[in-house]
């Protein structure tokens, strides 16, 4: 499965947008990025701290991706987080797996719900997907409220299945499905 579209996609929310990420958001995504609080809830494999050198890998990195969806949250023209969806293949190839993080100052103000919906119906328009999933940390509670209020469904608790900074986490299995 082949990421042909490079979409744009509009955010209800006043001069907020999903688009591409571009070379010269390196400077925005470090300083968004170099967050504490946004890295305890996602993967190790985003760094902290966050230097200008991982945004300048990330940047690199999507910019090559002809698979996945990578896109950059931006609110008056600036990049201040990221969501993305993970193809699945094999015998789950009409899976995928959606993360997003957003910069602190951003967060209680509804971009996440909607960036998440909009995100979700482009890839059900645009992709031979059935099911779009994510996993949240059980200390993470406002991003499972974002993805209720974008329709997903809890569908499993999974006991002791992440380690982050440390500690033993349960993580919790989200799913929309069509």
């Amino acid at each position: 499965m082949t990421n042909l579209l490079t979409p744009t996609l509009e955010l209800p929310l006043p001069k907020a947008q999903l688009r591409p990420w571009r070379p010269t958001d390196a400077p925005a995504l470090a300083r968004h990025a170099n967050d504490r609080s946004v890295w305890q809830n996602l993967r190790d494999t985003f760094p902290h701290p966050y230097t200008a050198e991982d945004a300048a890998y990330y940047l690199a990195m999507v910019a090559d991706s002809s698979r996945d969806l990578h896109l950059a949250f931006e609110v008056q023209g600036e990049a201040v987080g990221s969501i993305g969806v993970h193809f699945k293949s094999d015998v789950r190839r009409r899976s995928a797996e959606i993360g997003y993080w957003l910069a602190r100052p951003y967060w209680g103000r509804g971009l996440a719900t909607a960036a998440v919906q909009a995100v979700s119906e482009y890839v059900f328009a645009h992709f031979d997907v059935c099911r779009l999933y994510a996993v949240v940390f059980e200390s993470n509670v406002a991003s499972g409220r974002v993805l209720e209020k974008a329709g997903y469904e809890l569908e499993a608790i999974l006991r002791k299945s992440v380690v982050k900074d440390g500690r033993m986490l349960d993580s919790r299995l989200y799913a929309l499905v069509v």
